[in-house]
């Protein structure tokens, strides 16, 4: 599978980890940045551009990462077309991919520790979204509001 990722300064090093592992696992990693730590950056530069790359790639997943992960998971979501989920917990990554086939993933660094942070992340990609219809009805209503600005009719 092919994994988009992205971080700035305050995950840099758990990114670089997560990196190695989705390697050794036989995931084709997209890293985009932070190439080097860098105090002073900015998630969203980094952040918006690995989500896009998730909507522009049908079959990817993304990972976004940050100190919390809420303003990345923010940033993320701004993209049309991405479902981004913040995770800080298997339960919640198996549950981000089954109800709502989330197709971003984000963490915080300074939440988990890198196994913790690697067995939400294995999680994630290794879960199918459910297709139950009630699931997807409702995906198709948030997306239906992201493009129209409306909620259809039930």
């Amino acid at each position: 599978m092919r994994v988009h990722i992205a971080t700035d300064h305050a995950a840099y090093e758990l990114k670089e980890h997560l990196v190695a592992r989705l390697v050794d696992a036989g995931h084709e990693v997209v890293d985009h940045g932070a190439e080097s730590f860098d105090a002073d950056d900015d998630y969203p530069t980094y952040v918006i551009p690995c989500a896009e790359a998730v909507v522009a790639d049908p079959g990817s997943l993304g990972i976004v990462l940050g100190g919390s992960g809420n303003g990345e998971q923010m940033a993320a979501n701004k993209v049309t077309g991405v479902r981004a989920a913040l995770a800080w917990s298997t339960e919640l990554a198996t549950l981000a991919r089954q109800h709502n086939n989330a197709n971003v993933v984000s963490l915080g660094g300074r939440m988990h520790t890198e196994e913790e942070a690697w067995q939400i992340v294995s999680t994630f990609l290794g879960t199918p979204f459910s297709g139950e219809e009630r699931h997807a009805r409702r995906i198709a209503q948030v997306d239906a509001y992201e493009t129209s600005g409306k909620l259809p009719t039930v």
